[in-house]
């Protein structure tokens, strides 16, 4: 009887989810930007936005690239400068610096999912180490954390499966999450973001604080537009120095050839950073606008079809059964069990067009609801299944 009484509930869920669908086949998004009166940088980045909730990592990277890929070339001096410099795995440095930091500050690029699995990846050394707050720029609310996962209502960009993911395993470990977006633009709202965590400090004060935020909020220094950026004003409110860190200048592109020159160098496996032969280390050549470590991302490989930064050892792939799948194209979205019914945010997506594409999903251990989609958005098939 429970069982039945899980599948009635789980249908009647998907009757009220199928209007709010944020996950999408490639035919549909490419239609949803072919609008010809918009900008071709709106269409660059509102595609690789959709790509990415989507679950689609590499479509993510080539659509913004359209518009933003820049062929970089390294001069010889520099060339020279790098090869002196020392890779260390960011996670390791990250964690022995945050000891004595109060405030850490990780941006992303809204476009790249790895952004999310790296920061998800410190979370428990960093609550080890006495963090317990995190400020997540995209959150609407804090109603996760009585849900202890995220919702479609959550935010904007939480709705893409690895930030679901990085947002569950913050609120099992036992962070407490905020939301400290404000209104306005350029220095308005770097001024409210600033003023929303100074706010929500002065009334936590249990533990240290992650802030977790896009592209240049986490920089230092003087910004063109902006003067001070959120991280800058931070540091004003609070009299705190914060460790901050940027993910976005040296991660992949979608083709090498765009890719920082640095990257190229480095030829790393594992994100890192780099030391120089004083044990400094490398944040970057502009020393206006900074942070005080740049990550340098590896260039991803692929492991069954799929992203290899997804895996870890927790992680494991999961092939489709092909009797599961009746009819062709399918989304295929894997739900931990009970959220799906609460609107939440699928742990991993995949599209198949026929049945040779690769089927593999990529999961953590536990117990799953795994909905199969037709064309027209329509559940064909639901079963669970368990994750050892």
């Amino acid at each position: 009887m429970k069982f039945f009484s899980s599948l009635a509930l789980l249908l009647l869920s998907i009757a009220g989810y199928s209007q709010e669908n944020p996950y999408w086949f490639t035919d549909d998004i490419k239609k949803k930007v072919a609008d010809s009166t918009q900008s071709q940088s709106w269409r660059s980045q509102m595609a690789a936005t959709y790509y990415s909730i989507s679950g689609q990592y590499k479509p993510a990277l080539e659509s913004w690239d359209i518009t933003f890929g820049r062929v970089k070339k390294l001069s010889a001096t520099d060339s020279l400068k790098f090869t002196k410099l020392n890779p260390v795995k960011a996670k390791d440095y990250i964690l022995e610096k945050a000891v004595n930091e109060q405030i850490v500050i990780i941006n992303e690029a809204h476009h790249n999912a790895s952004h999310r699995n790296f920061a998800s990846s410190l979370l428990q050394g960093l609550y080890d180490k006495g963090y317990r707050y995190l400020g997540i720029e995209t959150l609407a609310n804090d109603s996760l954390n009585s849900k202890k996962f995220a919702t479609l209502s959550s935010g904007y960009y939480s709705k893409e499966p690895e930030f679901g993911n990085f947002i569950y395993n913050a609120l099992k470990i036992g962070f407490t999450l905020f939301p400290y977006e404000a209104e306005g633009n350029n220095k308005e709202r770097e001024i409210g973001e600033a003023q929303n965590i100074f706010n929500f400090m002065k009334k936590n004060k249990d533990g240290k604080y992650l802030i977790y935020c896009g592209y240049q909020h986490a920089y230092e220094g003087i910004h063109k537009s902006w003067e001070k950026t959120m991280a800058g004003r931070l540091s004003d409110l609070t009299g705190i120095n914060p460790f901050t860190i940027d993910q976005t200048q040296f991660s992949e592109k979608s083709n090498l050839k765009y890719n920082e020159p640095l990257l190229r160098l480095v030829r790393n496996t594992v994100p890192v950073v780099l030391k120089d032969e004083n044990q400094e280390i490398y944040n970057g050549e502009d020393k206006d606008l900074y942070t005080d470590i740049k990550i340098i991302h590896p260039v991803t490989q692929y492991s069954k079809g799929r992203p290899d930064w997804m895996l870890n050892k927790n992680r494991k792939f999961y092939k489709i059964p092909v009797s599961k799948v009746s009819s062709y194209p399918v989304l295929v979205l894997a739900y931990r069990k009970g959220e799906f019914e609460q609107k939440g945010i699928p742990a991993d997506i995949i599209e198949l067009n026929t049945s040779k594409d690769n089927r593999f999903l990529i999961l953590d251990k536990g117990i799953y609801d795994i909905m199969i989609k037709d064309k027209e958005y329509k559940v064909i098939n639901i079963f669970e299944k368990m994750i050892k």
